[in-house]
């Protein structure tokens, strides 16, 4: 999945989901994963797994583990949280 999904005039979603052969560093799936919320030009929410770190959840300048499931599963927490998102 290589996805750009315009949600407004200033905010829009980046989707990319691709299968890697090896589990990245520190992950235990088969999937890379970068799905990013921009809003005027600011990353406010992003989910990946960057190799040594395995799956988390930025949420602003706060960082959290993420517990992988299914692709399916990342994207229904992802919408979740871009539609409880709230401008502060």
């Amino acid at each position: 999945m290589d996805e750009r999904h315009l949600i407004a005039e200033d905010r829009f979603v980046e989707l990319r989901i691709w299968r890697v052969p090896r589990p990245v560093r520190a992950s235990d799936h088969l999937y890379k994963f970068s799905l990013a919320f921009v809003v005027k030009g600011i990353c406010v929410l992003r989910y990946d797994n960057e190799a040594g770190k395995g799956s988390h959840v930025h949420r602003g300048h706060k960082e959290a583990d993420y517990k992988f499931v299914t692709p399916e599963k990342l994207l229904e927490d992802f919408w979740s949280d871009v539609e409880g998102w709230e401008e502060p």
